[in-house]
């Protein structure tokens, strides 16, 4: 089977499953994107170990759960925000670990250990807040979260087969020589294009809301992508991880979910 067709079949079931998740409801939702949580800081700590720093996996993982499962029970009103505050005591006890072990650059590895959990752990936890950004009790819109991955798809799909088809001119050569911005635009032109499909459909935004939220997409998620790209080089890496058929790890299919979502998150704080 060509590396296309692996690809095709990988994303195809991806997006199904990641759809099926938001329609069937928080719970499955947030127990899904727990797993990417999970498997997405491993493959983070596991490259950082290339590079000879040595994050505290356990406890990292173990942070990341945590933050995500507290979070996420807030969002669906199963815990009072107090209870966020747990997530200052698994930073402070990274701390006290590090002290046990014998690694080198300790410090070093306390900071890596935190970046995985920036990195992942706290985009990810974001999105359980995307359908009820005005945090009304019982409110869940889950159309919100759906048009806002609907968008990352259609940026990366087009982004993709613009840049393979027609790109030339390369958009940041040095991070990623694959990167066009005929494939940029490309992407850019069919996220603005479905945001009439969205506004009509799904009706918690506006049109001008989708159009705001459809270019935090696009720009961010090229940033996402580009740093990614970075992180990756910068540990003489070509995927992240192989549990993902011809797309590579979580950390490659989300790089631009992983700079988005905070952005976007912010804006739909701002209007609701």
């Amino acid at each position: 089977m060509s590396n296309l067709a692996t690809r095709t079949i990988t994303g195809i079931v991806l997006v199904v499953l990641v759809i099926a998740a938001i329609i069937a409801g928080q719970y499955p939702f947030a127990l899904l994107f727990l797993a990417f949580t999970v498997i997405g800081l491993w493959e983070f700590y596991t490259l950082v170990e290339r590079a000879q720093v040595f994050p505290n996996k356990p406890a990292g993982i173990f942070a990341g759960i945590v933050l995500f499962a507290s979070n996420a029970m807030v969002a669906m009103h199963l815990l009072e925000v107090e209870w966020l505050l747990l997530n200052f005591l698994s930073i402070f006890v990274i701390f006290l670990l590090e002290l046990y072990r014998k690694n080198p650059n300790p410090f070093t590895n306390i900071a890596f250990t935190f970046f995985g959990l920036l990195y992942v752990a706290v985009p990810f936890s974001l999105l359980n807040y995307f359908p009820n950004p005005g945090f009304e009790y019982g409110a869940h819109y889950a159309n919100i979260l759906l048009g806002f991955f609907f968008l990352v798809w259609v940026n990366e799909t087009g982004a993709y087969l613009i840049g393979s088809g027609v790109g030339k001119h390369k958009l940041f050569k040095r991070i990623s020589p694959n990167k066009t911005w005929e494939g940029a635009i490309g992407g850019a032109v069919l996220a603005n294009s479905m945001t009439r499909a969205l506004s009509h459909y799904f009706l918690q935004l506006s049109h001008t809301d989708w159009l705001i939220v459809a270019n935090i997409v696009v720009v961010f998620g090229i940033y996402g992508d580009l740093f990614e790209s970075m992180f990756k080089r910068s540990v003489n890496a070509k995927d992240s991880g192989t549990i993902l058929p011809g797309h590579g790890g979580v950390l490659d299919r989300f790089d631009g979910v992983f700079i988005a979502a905070p952005f976007v998150f912010v804006y739909l704080l701002m209007t609701f």
